[in-house]
């Protein structure tokens, strides 16, 4: 936009190399005009130097490919990987500057120089193979050459010059840079036109008309890095005070001229608590060393403080059963810093709004009106001038930090852009997005996007309840669709999300104890001798059970791609 404060760095990042896969090293060739020197990489242990000419050819022609930038480099016990991008998909605009997704990445080895015919070497290779595997797998990641993505409209505008005047990678929030430790072998070369700062979440805009307004509207969500992890292996907060599935929501808004901007953030209940994964549909939640809870949730609403300034922290658990034991835990840890700058709102979510009255969340919006309303949105004019400023947020959490999260957040952002458009008067006082259907259908299917690919990154399927957040109403299709999500999630956390062996050979145990009990039952009625067989069987079942349960965290697998550092 015109007048926006963009921070865009004076060197300019490459934006397409020429890759040549040499026998002896790789060659990155910049054809984007920025550059004459090339950037050459040994295959054999991964060193770095900007050379000025290809090397003479061999008689082999090396293979030849365009990649779009470098994401860095994985050094792992048998050698370092180059993780580059081959193919990105342009999603849209942030504040005036391209915004791409990377749909391919490639691994390049580096480690020619190892013993690649001993047995341990190969082993080793094997082991991570399935790391390096994922690595390409890694879904998300969203990227400008031009403007820092991991930070928010407002922090953008409150730059120093001084600061603008740095490269991205420097200017970027560490919490939310996803490359940040793959980019340090880089940092050391002092390779700037190569250093891309990727965030992992998702990024989605619309264009529509409201009235005789265009109206732009764009979704960012930025994934912490600090505990990072899938579902039920990653749950609570460390001792440090970083909460897993944190990911900060943007909603901006651009018309008129004018850009708007509102942040709210989800995360789980931060403090000590974790769920076994011992094959039940939902295992028991477990709170680690209770006494450290009030310090450690301390800890966290600091952090949020310094970052956002006021904190709204919404509890959307149910009042009874596990997750009760949880809220209570969580209402009686953070006591000791309520204040004015730190409220708590409880709302059983599941109690009020049952599985298809969700827009019984207007009673929780009453709640919380006021504390909106008070610490406002950012909003700048075409000149760039600051009009509003955002002076606190609101933390949102349920179990997951997926479904009941994302219909609330949403109903949220829906309040808070008919206060933005009533405020550039493209809505009059009483009207609201409502009445404007064609840009309220695009607008709800933005949230739902938004909201599964969060929960895909986290939990492994689209949100549940997602029909409500993209239709407005619960429906039949939507219904059908949670329960095959929920199924679908029940086999990743249990056979997939950091257990594999070992939990499929205890559940074929238990398949196979629950047959033959089953068979032997048929007969026990009148075979005293299957009885006690069948009797036989019922313990192993329950004994296996309880070893799964007992042992569910020792089945863990190697460590995720984005996990191996944190």
């Amino acid at each position: 936009m015109d007048g926006t404060n963009d921070g865009s760095p004076p060197s300019k990042l490459h934006t397409r190399l020429r890759l040549w896969e040499f026998p002896d090293c790789y060659i990155f060739e910049p054809i984007d005009g920025l550059a004459d020197l090339l950037l050459s990489v040994s295959r054999s242990n991964g060193t770095m130097n900007l050379v000025e000419a290809l090397p003479l050819r061999e008689s082999s022609t090396p293979k030849v490919q365009i990649v779009y930038g470098v994401i860095g480099v994985l050094k792992l016990a048998v050698g370092s990987y180059f993780l580059v991008i081959t193919d990105r998909d342009c999603v849209g605009s942030y504040l005036g500057h391209a915004i791409f997704k990377v749909t391919g990445l490639k691994v390049l080895p580096c480690n020619n120089a190892l013993n690649t015919t001993s047995a341990e070497q190969k082993k080793m290779e094997s082991e991570f193979s399935e790391l390096l595997d994922a690595a390409e797998r890694t879904i998300g990641l969203h990227f400008s050459y031009d403007i820092n993505l991991t930070l928010s409209a407002q922090r953008l505008h409150e730059l120093g010059d001084e600061y603008k005047s740095l490269p991205l990678w420097r200017q970027a929030e560490p919490r939310f840079l996803w490359n940040s430790y793959l980019l340090e072998p880089l940092i050391e070369n002092k390779l700037n036109q190569y250093l891309l700062p990727v965030i992992q979440g998702s990024f989605q805009n619309i264009n529509a008309e409201v009235g005789s307004e265009k109206v732009n509207v764009t979704l960012i969500a930025r994934r912490c890095t600090r505990r990072i992890g899938t579902r039920m292996w990653r749950r609570g907060a460390d001792a440090e005070g970083y909460a897993a599935n944190f990911v900060e929501t943007e909603q901006i808004m651009q018309s008129k001229g004018f850009t708007a901007s509102y942040v709210q953030v989800r995360g789980s209940m931060p403090f000590l608590w974790e769920q076994i994964v011992d094959l039940t549909y939902k295992p028991s939640f477990d709170i680690v060393r209770q006494e450290e809870a009030p310090r450690v949730l301390e800890r966290h609403f600091h952090d949020l403080q310094k970052k956002y300034g006021a904190v709204l922290a919404v509890d959307l658990v149910n009042t009874g059963g596990g997750e009760g034991r949880l809220r209570e835990r969580y209402a009686k840890s953070i006591e000791p810093i309520l204040s004015e700058d730190v409220r708590y709102v409880h709302f059983d979510f599941h109690r009020v709004c049952g599985h298809i009255h969700f827009e019984r969340l207007s009673q929780l919006y009453e709640q919380i009106k006021d504390y909106l309303k008070k610490h406002r949105y950012f909003l700048i004019n075409d000149k760039g001038e600051k009009i509003e400023e955002q002076t606190g947020t609101v933390r949102t959490n349920c179990i997951d930090c997926l479904d009941r999260t994302n219909v609330t957040q949403s109903m949220i952002g829906r309040k808070i852009l008919e206060s933005q458009l009533q405020r550039i008067e493209v809505l009059g006082v009483n009207d609201t997005i409502s009445n404007h259907p064609a840009f309220d259908t695009n607008y709800k299917v933005l949230w739902a996007n938004h909201g599964d690919a969060i929960s895909i990154q986290y939990s492994g399927t689209p949100a549940l309840k997602g029909d409500f957040v993209r239709y407005g109403k619960r429906t039949t299709q939507g219904i059908v669709n949670d329960l095959r999500n929920a199924l679908a999630r029940y086999y990743l956390n249990n056979f997939v999300d950091g257990t594999k062996q070992s939990f499929r050979l205890a559940f074929a145990l238990v398949m196979g104890a629950l047959m033959f009990m089953m068979m032997s039952l048929r007969h026990a009625r009148t075979d005293v001798h299957h009885l006690l067989l069948s009797l036989l069987w019922a313990g192993l079942c329950i004994g296996i059970t309880h070893f799964v349960r007992a042992n569910g965290r020792t089945f863990t697998n190697r460590p995720r791609f984005h996990q191996s550092r944190h």
